[in-house]
């Protein structure tokens, strides 16, 4: 039985990842499974890059970025729905963040979308691949 369904999207796609939110929803329905939801913020913080933001950005960001991630599943799943969602807003790289959340949460799936890939990236986008590439778990992408 799975315990948990980790959905990794994309705040900054406005609605683009509707229907990535609700694959996964009807997977962890299917399985009686815990929905967790995450959106990964760039890690500005240590780099140089990080002196042209106000001190307090970053505080700032996630919690926008909470606020948006949840309207999104909200909108999407309607509010009871949403009610029941383990929202996670973590900062860094995609791929290894969404690992780590999907380790962390004890997720048996990972629900990703690919979406038009460049030609460079013929068949899935580059964190959608990574994630593929070297989870311990299952992956299910969403075109």
């Amino acid at each position: 039985m799975t315990r948990s369904v980790l959905c990794a999207v994309d705040i900054s796609n406005g609605k683009i990842d509707g229907p990535v939110l609700q694959k996964a929803a009807a997977l962890a329905d299917l399985e009686g499974a815990q929905l967790d939801v995450v959106s990964v913020l760039p890690d500005f913080g240590e780099s140089w890059v990080s002196g042209f933001f106000q001190a307090d950005f970053h505080e700032k960001a996630l919690a926008e970025a909470q606020k948006q991630l949840t309207e999104l599943c909200a909108s999407t799943l309607g509010s009871e729905r949403n009610e029941k969602i383990r929202h996670v807003v973590a900062t860094g790289t995609a791929y290894q963040e969404i690992l780590k959340t999907a380790e962390s949460a004890g997720s048996d799936l990972i629900v990703i979308g690919a979406h038009k890939p460049d030609f460079k990236d013929y068949l899935l986008g580059p964190n959608a691949a990574r994630v593929v590439r070297h989870s311990t778990v299952s992956v299910y992408v969403v075109r």
